[in-house]
Formats: C-alpha cells, structure tokens, sequence
C-alpha cells in the first residue's frame, strides 16, 4: 500500500461545497482484501481509535462502520474514516467523507472534510500511518502523534478574534479569502472588500496603533484631556525606577511600556526587593519600563466597535482554588485539564503557565508552588487579569455606568481607534470612576473578543457580529459581480467578449484567462492563468467593478473554485479533451465536472448552458439561479420550451443575435456585423458571441452597450490574442490558433473550409497527455482537410516519449487519404512554421496550432518583412521599356 498524494481543497470543489482533502492510495496487493481478513487488524484498529464504532457510514446509524468492519470492507474505505475520526479526537466535529476508485485497478480516492487544513492533512498522514504499522508489525505512539499534530496547528489556526470574525462573515454570507498563513483576513470580494487582522482593520490608522503602544504616551495624551488615568514615568535604569518610586509613592505597578496581553506586568508593590525583580522581569518584554502609580479596585474591559461599546468584562487573575490536599502546583496541573483550556487563544481559556511573575504574585503572599491552601482557599497567581495569562472573565455590560461609557468611547476617540479596548480598574464599574478613584489604564488597538464570546459566568456577547456589521452595515454590498466561463472550448474567447463588452459599460474589469491575468485591460500575470490561485489575483484586486474569470478543467479539479459563488457561471461546451486524466474518463465525467460552475451560484445568478450540447439537460439538473439557454438555432428544442415558460433565452435568428427577456424578442446584432466571426464565416466565435451575449445580458448590460463590444471585438493579438489571428505574408496568409482538441480543430477547419485558399497547409500537433485514440483522430481529421501538414510537437512532451505523438498523428493523416509527400514531420514548431512558409504559395492559408504564441509571432513578422524588403529591392521597369 502507497500514499501517492495528498490535497487540501480549501473552497468549492467536485466532491462537495465545503472543504475537503483528497488522498490517493494505491492499495497494491491489498486491493481485494477486506479487513476482516487481514489478521488481528480490525482488532488493532478499534482498540487505538474506539470512537469508529459510533461511525454511522452508509448505514445511516450508530455502529455502522463498524458492521461494515465485521463484514469486511477494504483499506481505502477504512483510511477515509480514520481521518475523520482523528479529527474529532482533536475536538472537529465532523463526518463527510467517501472513496471511490481512480485508476489501474488498484488506485483509490478518498475524500473526507476538515475544519483545520493541517490537521486534516496531517490526520490524512497518520491514518496511513497507523495501516502502515498494522501491515507491516511497527509500532506508532498514538499520543505523541496527537501531540504533533496539536502543535502545527496551533502554528496555523486563526486566532480566537479572527475566527469569531470569519464564522460571522460567513454567516452574513461574505465571501472570505486568508491572506497568508497568518490571522489576515479579506472579507469579500474587488472594490467592495476589507481586510482585518484579528480586531485590527484596514481603516485603523496607523498613528493611532503607535500611540495605543507607548503606554507613556496614551497616558499623557489621556490626561491631557482630562482622562483620568494613573500617573506614571518611564525608565531604562533601577537607578530611575527608584527615583519615580520616591515620587509616586508605593503601592506602584510595573509592566513593559510597549508590551501586550499582560506580559511582564507586576502590580501592588511595595518592597524593593518586590520592584528590583518586577523591573528585570518587565525588561524581559521591553528596553524601557513603565512605572504607574497602582489604582486599587476591580479590573475591567470595555470594548468599543465602531463609535459604541458593545461589550465589558471584570476580568479575574488566574488563580487556583485549595482543597486541602494538592499543593498549587497540582491545582495548576489540575486546572489545566479543564477542557476549555487550551495552548494560546484555541480554546475559550489559557492554560496557567508557570513564570516569573507567578512565583512574585507568591511570595508577596509567603507561598510557593509546593504550599497546601486549605480547602476554599482562593490563591491569586497573578494580579494582572489578562485571559492569556489563565485569567477568567465576568461579562457586566448591563452594569457599566453611562458615565463610564462616555468615557470609554472618548479614550477611543482621542487615540484614533475604530476598535479599541479599553482597560478600567475602579471599585465598582457601576458608579463613575470619576467619583470613586477609578481610572483608564490602558488603550488597547488589537483587543482580544474572547473573553467577550466566552465569559465564565454572564451573557457572551458577540463582538465579532459588531465588528462585521461595522465594516458591512446592513445592505452594503460586500461582492463585485462575478462571471465565471468554463467548457471544453471557446472559454478564452468568450471571457474576453464579456470583459471587453463590460469595459465598454465603463467597468473596470478583472480577467483571468489562457492569456494571462488583466486588470483593465493591462496584463499583470502572464501565462495561463485559469485556475484559484489566478481567480484570487483579481478577487483581491481593490479596483475592480466586476471579475470575469476563465475556469479550466485542472483547477476545478485539482483545486477546487477560486471564489466562493458566481453571479453567472457559463458552460460554452461539453466534448473529447482530457480524457483519461484525474480520474475523468468519459463525457458525463466532464459534464459533471464542469457543472460545478454551474452549481456555485447566487440564488439570484444566472446559469447559462449551451442548449445544443448533449449534456445541457443534465447540467441543468445539478444548476442553481436561473437558467438561461443559448443556441444558433432559434427551432431547438430547449430553446422553444424555455421561451415558452418565460425564461429567458439567446439564439440565432436570420443571421441575427436575439435575446428572449421572458416576454419578448429583442434584436442585438447581425452576425456579420462582429468581426470575430469573419463576416459569418467561424461558427465557433458565433457560439461565443452568443455566449457573451447570454451573460452581459444577464448582468443587466445595456443591449447597445453588448452590440458595441461585440463590433468592437476582432481576432487579432489585441482583442483574442491566439485565437484565429490571420496574418497577411507575402502573398499568402498565416493563422495562428490554440486549438489542441479535436474539438478545437473541427471548428477551426469548418471555418478554414469557408475560406477562400490555393491551399490548406497544417502545422499540427497535440498536446501528449491526450489519448492516443484522440491523437489519431485528430490526425485523420487534418488528412481530410489539408493539402499539406507539417507535424511538430509541443516542448512539453506530458509523459510521451520524443516522436510518439508525432508518429501517432501521421498515421491519422494517412488514414485521412494524405501521401507521404503530402506530411513532414519536424518536431520544432517554429522550423515547421518557417519550412511552411518558404514553400508556401500564393493564395495558401497556413494554419498554426501552436504551443507558444510569441516565438511564432517573431518568425512570422520576420518573414513578412524580409519579403516586403525584398519586392522594394526589385528593379523598377518603366512602362516605356516594356
């Protein structure tokens, strides 16, 4: 059994709308063995993970998967639950999961849910692991395993603030994308998006994060406007230290003047032995320390979003309580086992760490970690009360004097915070701390919400809901539109008709296509760029009005959709190309992968599909939104039964493009009036007219602004650059287009067969990871068609050795009715291209189905300008001399 790979799917994909990881598994000898007849193994397997047996599986109850253990079943099924379940040991609710067969007679795929993408693959690892030692009499430390895994994820989880967020976008349905692998956030999507940092957002000034800090300075600036707030000195030295102590009087407080989360902070000292070590432990934290003034009373958090606070705490030190047997040091043990603690921010509470400061806190009182409380006894381990140092919270928003609010927002309002926490120590939060020695002590510009979602005791207050709803008040929008094209071909044409369209309807336009990425027009990523990764580019774009994004096959499978749903997904076709390849080995395999675009969509969206397309029907099942249909023929069957429920459709009429809004006929264009069609001549760039047509329309555009685009549109380098570029050289012309499938080439050639010409000439290849029946079938096409092929292969040979793919498309020229003299085999397509045109003749057409555009269009400008120079350099016969 081998672990071939391993998937993390972090959006849509074509296993479910949520995420998943996909494993591959070769299960080799193993692949029709069921368990229960490998020895001991059924056994071992409960006995390390017992929770399997509440697995339900495709039983639909409790102890399914385990009859299905008893019964037998195979090592791809059990690794799929094993996954799944060592995520909920981690504490993951989850379940989804299925296994399917992928190739070779014994090459699995299984898919399962997560909630953490390291702990889901690293589940995915151990499950293996754990077969592994089984198969083969090794031992495994499930524990420490466990271990490992609960530390890288704690390496990559979103923190508590950031999480909260996130769960609450989500609920407001705004499309989020995690910018790094760290706690930044984007939530939605183009113009409309904004970015946040646990509570830090993207229109928090910086000026003000500064200010908030320097301690020293949030205090001065406080008490310049009559804040009340503890008076206080910074110092580098002891020397100082002391020097401020002798002004302030003790009890005083020491604490890092730029530290967080009450690290390093000592408060209520007296002695100078208490200082000198409060001192060195705060410069642990800070080259400066900050000397205050020590306000007695209770400590509180009120947290302002937005202009108004939404939340306050009493925050509580961390703190143990006796019993009369355990000394503190097993009381902290004890302690941290509460279930709702956990490492740093992922869990409600911190576990009580053991430092510097606790052992302080300890002796003030004359105890140590080894003293015995006696039973009741409350024993603080720290004076400061932060959450992150195994403090506990006590919600009081009900309770805080008005006075106090105001005095709240004005400490935010003074520093410049949009979210600010503000920390209070007063006597009693309910009368004004004006009047009873209270003080603000602190401006916080990144307050932690946990303590707010999590109090110990009180009602939890959703902060995160009041962060989101600031940054999206109710009915802003939070989305550009987006327009997502896939299909087998006509995608890069089409995806550039509508984004050249919506640039005519003054949008600023965000592309990703075969060409690259684009972002009003200027190319900012080249190459092909149809899959997430590219789609995000344009997502997190701040100018863009409106994304429209080609959507190939290898991302939708290999990596799921770039964006969450789609205003309009479109279908341009369905047909043979990619055959064979991940697991997709027939044309509903396709259809069913394509329609995932088809799927991901507003329920206000439009799903447009090709009406005369085999599958259209079938796409429809699984589409969401409306449906719209588009056709060149205005009798097709679809067509006329969508017109008849008030649907809307698009097709071809008299030579005319129309759309059917649901009540009536609208004329766009002529079809001879689009350049791209050649004067009606490419079939294939009528079906992508239509296409466009189709989502504009649907978006809402302006039919005069579509027919505009659409004239405006021209196969050439500038406006579909590859896609039937014709070149007038010499006497002769030279087109260049991406067709790569047998698909691509029919429409290519039923166009080319329109098309006056001496004759046809092929510069033909396909791309090695297509199926050889494929190969030759796109051979013998060219046979039928050309007067003259010259075979080449592309650079990238996709697995296939030097020559075979060649050789494959020879024999399918010959079988086409093409001579030998008729076909030359020359393997690099710029010196095909360059023999084609040296031996080519007036009034040929010589097409070009390259790999890589650039180089070609090089030769071709320079062939054309050696045969301009050359007629100029021609001796000049005057008529006379005739």
């Amino acid at each position: 059994m081998k672990l071939l790979s391993i998937k993390v799917y972090p959006g849509r994909n074509i296993y479910s709308h949520w995420p998943i990881v996909r494993v591959d598994v070769d299960l080799g000898r193993y692949v029709d063995i069921p368990t229960c007849d490998i020895e001991g193994f059924n056994e071992r397997l409960l006995s390390i993970l017992p929770g399997l047996k509440n697995h339900k599986c495709s039983k639909g109850y409790l102890n399914g998967f385990y009859e299905r253990l008893e019964s037998g079943t195979y090592l791809a099924h059990v690794m799929e639950h094993m996954a799944i379940e060592i995520q909920n040991i981690l504490g993951y609710d989850l379940s989804f999961g299925k296994t399917r067969y992928l190739k070779n007679d014994t090459v699995y795929c299984l898919v399962f849910s997560y909630i953490n993408p390291t702990v889901g693959y690293e589940s995915a690892t151990l499950a293996f692991d754990i077969i592994d030692s089984f198969l083969n009499n090794k031992s495994i430390d499930m524990g420490s395993r466990l271990l490992e895994i609960e530390k890288k994820s704690e390496e990559k989880e979103l923190g508590p603030s950031t999480s909260a967020i996130l769960e609450e976008a989500e609920k407001r349905k705004i499309p989020t994308i995690r910018i790094g692998e760290e706690s930044i956030l984007q939530l939605g999507y183009g113009k409309y998006q904004r970015r946040i940092q646990a509570t830090m957002t993207d229109a928090t000034s910086c000026m003000a994060v500064d200010i908030a800090c320097d301690k020293e300075l949030t205090n001065r600036i406080l008490r310049n406007h009559g804040v009340p707030v503890p008076e206080g000195r910074i110092s580098n030295t002891l020397e100082e230290v002391f020097e401020i102590v002798e002004r302030l009087k003790p009890p005083i407080v020491v604490k890092p003047y730029n530290g967080n989360q009450g690290k390093g902070v000592s408060l209520n000292l007296y002695t100078k032995e208490e200082i000198i070590r409060a001192f060195h432990i705060a410069k642990q934290f800070s080259d400066k320390v900050l000397i205050e003034k020590f306000i007695e009373g209770k400590h509180y958090r009120i947290t302002v979003v937005g202009g108004k606070v939404v939340a306050a705490s009493e925050r509580i030190a961390a703190h143990v309580i006796g019993d009369g047997v355990h000394n503190i040091q097993e009381l902290i043990d004890i302690e941290n086992l509460n279930p709702l603690r956990g490492n740093g921010h992922q869990k409600p509470l911190t576990r009580i760490q053991i430092d510097d400061v606790m052992n302080l806190t300890l002796d003030k009182v004359k105890m140590n970690l080894n003293t015995i409380p006696k039973a009741g006894e409350i024993v603080y381990l720290r004076e400061n009360d932060n959450l992150s140092t195994g403090g506990i919270a006590i919600d009081v928003t009900d309770e805080v004097h008005p006075e106090n609010i105001k005095l709240a927002l004005r400490a935010a309002r003074i520093i410049g915070l949009d979210i600010a926490g503000i920390d209070v120590t007063t006597k009693d939060i309910t009368k004004s701390i004006s009047e009873n020695g209270g003080a603000i002590i602190e401006v916080n510009a990144c307050p932690g919400i946990r303590m707010h979602h999590y109090p110990s005791k009180g009602v939890p207050r959703n902060v995160a809901k009041e962060i989101v709803n600031m940054l999206f008040p109710e009915n802003a929008p939070h989305s550009v539109p987006i327009v997502s094209v896939t299909g087998t071909n006509g995608k890069t044409t089409t995806t550039r008709m509508i984004a050249k369209i919506l640039k005519m309807n003054n949008m600023v336009v965000g592309m990703t296509s075969t060409g690259g990425v684009y972002i009003d027009n200027e190319l900012i990523v080249k190459g092909d760029t149809t899959g997430p990764r590219s789609a995000e580019i344009v997502l997190m774009d701040k100018h863009i009005d409106i994304a429209v994004l080609e959507t190939a096959r290898g991302g939708i499978v290999n990596k799921g959709l770039g964006y969450d749903l789609a205003d309009v997904g479109l279908v341009t076709n369905i047909d043979d190309d990619h055959m064979g390849i991940d697991g997709i080995n027939t044309l509903e395999d396709m259809a069913d992968v394509k329609s995932l675009v088809l799927e991901a969509i507003k329920p206000e969206g439009y799903a447009i599909i090709n009406a005369e397309d085999t599958f259209a029907r079938r796409m429809a099942e699984r589409a969401r939104g409306n449906i719209v249909y588009f056709s060149q023929c205005d009798t097709n069957e679809l067509i006329i039964e969508h017109k008849k429920q008030g649907k809307k459709a698009i097709y071809l009429k008299e030579k005319k493009i129309c759309i059917f809004d649901g009540n009536k006929e609208i004329d766009v264009i002529e079809i001879e009036k689009i350049p791209a069609t050649l004067g009606g001549i490419l079939e294939h760039n009528i079906e992508n007219s239509l296409c466009a047509v189709a989502a504009t329309f649907a978006l809402g555009v302006d039919i005069h602004r579509i027919y505009e685009g659409l004239r405006d549109f021209h196969t050439d380098a500038v406006h579909n650059m590859g896609r039937f570029n014709v070149f007038e050289v010499a006497n002769f012309k030279v087109i260049l287009d991406y067709g790569h499938n047998i698909g691509g080439y029919n429409r290519v050639l039923n166009g080319l067969n329109k098309m006056k010409a001496n004759r046809l000439i092929g510069v033909i290849g396909v791309p090695g990871d297509r199926t050889d029946i494929s190969i030759l079938k796109i051979g013998e096409l060219s046979g039928k068609y050309f007067d003259q092929v010259y075979i080449k292969e592309d650079r990238d040979l996709r697995g296939r050795n030097v020559g075979q793919v060649a050789e494959l498309i020879k024999k399918g020229c010959i079988l086409g009715k093409l001579s030998e003299q008729q076909i030359t085999t020359e393997l690099d397509e710029r010196v095909a291209l360059e023999k084609a045109m040296k031996n080519a003749k007036e009034g040929d057409i010589i097409i070009v189905f390259y790999e890589e555009y650039e180089p070609l269009l090089d030769i071709i400008h320079k062939f054309k300008n050696e045969a301009d120079q050359a007629v100029k350099e021609q001796p000049h016969v005057a008529a006379n001399e005739i």
